[in-house]
């Protein structure tokens, strides 16, 4: 919404016959609606259950609204996806997560149905963004920053993260503590 760069690349995209743009988003521009992708842009819209919605996902669009907005974009001609994500390890994060896949199927269209794919993201979290993210809301950190759930990881560009620790995983949600 601040340029005319995505708009832009809808147009490149929609002339190129094998190439594909794709972003992932966390809020609905509904201006987009109005492009002409011809099923040249793909659109994952990241959502998660509305509890961790609640405190990890400040100044996005909520979580049910990207949800209503996924026909509208397969109407549109885009192809959309959803990042389901991040997943976090918490108290009660496989009910809320049941939840939001029956909202899902209740919601979605079959035309939307038939073209979706989904990506389950469980989360990645890093120093550097940890202490970014105390400056300005420390209360989402306390279900992203968990050192006792933690391990080190390494990820492809080099970069020191952490993820959940193996026994964590494999746990599910049975010590998650929160």
């Amino acid at each position: 919404m601040v340029s005319d760069n995505v708009a832009d690349l809808i147009a490149t995209f929609r002339q190129l016959p094998t190439a594909k743009a794709s972003f992932a988003t966390k809020y609905v521009n509904r201006h987009l609606l109005d492009l002409d992708p011809a099923g040249r842009t793909r659109i994952r819209f990241s959502v998660m259950p509305d509890r961790d919605a609640q405190a990890l996902d400040i100044r996005t669009s909520r979580v049910a609204e990207r949800i209503a907005a996924v026909d509208d974009f397969v109407e549109a001609g885009y192809e959309v996806h959803l990042n389901l994500s991040p997943v976090v390890l918490r108290d009660g994060w496989a009910e809320d997560w049941t939840t939001l896949l029956r909202q899902l199927d209740d919601t979605l269209s079959p035309a939307a149905k038939r073209q979706a794919a989904a990506e389950v993201i469980l989360l990645t979290h890093n120093r550097d963004l940890h202490e970014v993210n105390l400056g300005w809301h420390p209360r989402g950190e306390e279900l992203l920053w968990r050192p006792d759930l933690q391990q080190p990881k390494r990820s492809g560009n080099g970069q020191d993260n952490v993820r959940y620790r193996d026994d964590v995983k494999r746990a599910g949600s049975s010590g998650c503590g929160r």
